[in-house]
């Protein structure tokens, strides 16, 4: 019995046809040569469904290409030596087609890994750069969070070729070392001053403290002013004592500028009081403007003043219009009476009319002259003699005047 792919010979021998043509694959003796190409045919159909399991895998990626490669050459070794009856030469066909896809995988794998490579390289080397850049930095709090960062991102990386990856790694080890060591110093120098600024304020609480109950209020308000200069010039203790010697510094000031600022209220409030005085006293003062009897102003501004000084300090935003209004009263006074003292002085009244005197007879010896002059024809002398009591006669025209004033 015999079909496409094999045949049952009398004696019982199964064979499978191939390209070269048939070999033996097994003996079926004394039974249905159907049963028997039923058997071997089923054995074929394992085989094919090795195959096809092993295109599947492939075909999904989930073998690499080199277990790939074997598992392919299994296959084809069981193929030649297989006691199967079918289509043998289509399983090799569809082998040689896995090869094929295997082959192209493989190129693609080594493709994408030349680009992953290429990947990590630039990937590395931004790294290795960006960890030189935080180390020559002075971010303390975050580069060191940073670098963290950036070594669990090389930890992700795959490895490139081992020369340019171990001088990467070393580049980026020793950038991390360099800001490492420059951090340490640099909080090690920190710790240095916030020790020394903690020996300073303790020393400056301890200050403000001996202050804190004087009653010299300008004097010890400009050494709080410089007590705080210090304090800031000083920079930050350690934490844990900063804001316990910041308490005894702040607790002293408080003290000393709420006892200040109390007396400096009763005193802003006896000063409002004052100010009310001598706003009726000025009131007073200027009615007595303008001036009738210069005597009898005079005499009641004098007891008015006495009445302001008297009054005591006012606040010092009204202290400049109080003491203008009132020094104008003053001034206006004064000057009505030393025009009047002026008005009534003999001496200058005998001067004034000495000079009236002096003019007219200064006039009349020039007029005198003149005559002369004319008499002879002289008329360069009339021209000067002319100008000269011109001149004169103004000058008496003013002492006239001023001796008139005297009368007055």
């Amino acid at each position: 019995m015999e079909d496409r792919w094999g045949r049952v010979a009398e004696d019982g021998t199964v064979y499978v046809r191939t390209g070269d043509g048939e070999r033996a694959v097994g003996q079926w003796p004394d039974s249905d040569p159907a049963e028997a190409l039923a058997f071997y045919k089923g054995r074929y159909e394992a085989l094919h469904l090795e195959v096809e399991l092993l295109e599947q895998r492939v075909r999904a990626g989930t073998l690499s290409p080199d277990d790939a490669r074997t598992s392919v050459k299994q296959v084809r070794g069981s193929i030649a030596e297989a006691q199967v009856v079918g289509d043998l030469a289509g399983l090799s066909s569809r082998l040689d087609v896995l090869n094929l896809t295997i082959a192209e995988r493989r190129q693609h794998r080594k493709v994408e890994r030349a680009r992953k490579v290429e990947d990590a390289t630039a990937e590395k080397e931004r790294i290795a750069a960006e960890a030189e850049r935080l180390a020559q930095g002075n971010d303390w709090r975050g580069g060191a969070n940073k670098l963290r960062d950036l070594l669990d991102a090389w930890k992700q990386l795959p490895r490139i070729d081992r020369k340019a990856d171990d001088a990467l790694w070393r580049q980026f080890s020793s950038a991390r070392s360099t800001y490492t060591r420059r951090r340490k110093a640099h909080f090690a120098e920190l710790d240095e001053r916030r020790e020394s600024a903690r020996v300073v304020k303790t020393k400056l609480a301890a200050e403000a403290e001996e202050l804190g109950g004087s009653k010299d209020w300008g004097p010890t308000t400009g050494k709080y002013r410089d007590l705080m200069r210090r304090w800031k010039e000083a920079g930050p203790a350690p934490k844990d004592v900063e804001d316990e010697l910041w308490t005894r510094f702040r607790g002293a000031q408080d003290t000393f500028f709420t006892a200040r600022d109390a007396v400096t209220a009763e005193r802003d409030r006896e000063f409002a009081a004052n100010a009310e005085k001598k706003q009726a006293l000025l009131a007073q003062a200027e009615a007595l403007l303008p001036v009738g009897d210069v005597k009898t102003a005079r005499e009641s501004f004098r007891e008015i003043s006495q009445r302001w000084d008297a009054a005591g300090k006012v606040p010092r935003e009204q202290m400049k219009d109080l003491e203008g209004r009132m020094r104008k009263v003053e001034t206006t006074i004064r000057g009505i009476e030393d025009d009047q003292w002026r008005r009534s002085n003999p001496e200058a009244r005998a001067r004034a009319a000495d000079t009236v005197a002096q003019l007219e007879s200064s006039i009349q010896d020039l007029q005198d002259k003149h005559d002369k002059a004319a008499a002879a024809g002289d008329t360069k002398k009339v021209s000067e003699h002319a100008a000269a009591i011109e001149a004169r006669k103004s000058w008496l025209t003013e002492a006239q005047k001023a001796l008139t004033d005297f009368s007055g």
